[in-house]
């Protein structure tokens, strides 16, 4: 069983925890890119922050980068999976995964050849997750779930709030 969580903070202590549980899938090349067809398929606006959707009306797959490539990280195990960004032509920076025999796993590279261009691949650098001490962000969990349920997979997501104080 694989357990993601995402702590929510307040003031440095954990007041919340989403808990997401699920049988990850066996990291291979080929469960890898029929991840990623279920992942494309899985991606819509609402996963998006407003700076993305316009572009994203003609380019479907522009602005999914970072949660597609997240999801696909936490889905499989084991793996040495890294996760990878580089600045592209735009400015932006683009996220997928690189593994130690030299594949490359982007969910999201039609993003470019839809459009005549290439994924900044050639200038990517080995790179943390966004975000406050590394953890998921809501959007891949959301992203996760919905590949489980494409798949009829059971998974087991909570919200815990830690108790505080003494009896009372």
């Amino acid at each position: 069983m694989k357990v993601v969580e995402r702590h929510r903070y307040e003031n440095g202590e954990i007041f919340e925890t989403r808990s997401l549980r699920f049988l990850p899938f066996y990291y291979s090349e080929e469960i890898a890119e029929s991840l990623m067809k279920i992942i494309r398929n899985q991606l819509t606006p609402d996963l998006l922050t407003k700076k993305y959707r316009k572009e994203n009306e003609t380019n479907p797959m522009y602005g999914h980068c970072y949660h597609s490539t997240q999801a696909l990280f936490y889905l499989m195990e084991p793996h040495d999976l890294i996760p990878m960004s580089g600045i592209d032509y735009r400015g932006d920076t683009h996220w997928w995964l690189y593994d130690d025999r030299g594949v490359i796993y982007d969910t999201t590279a039609d993003q470019y050849y839809s459009v005549g261009q290439v994924p900044p691949h050639a200038v990517g650098k080995k790179t943390a997750w966004y975000g406050w001490k590394q953890r998921p962000h809501q959007r891949s969990l959301t992203l996760i779930m919905r590949v489980l349920d494409a798949c009829n997979i059971e998974y087991c997501y909570e919200t815990i709030k830690p108790q505080t104080g003494g009896l009372t």
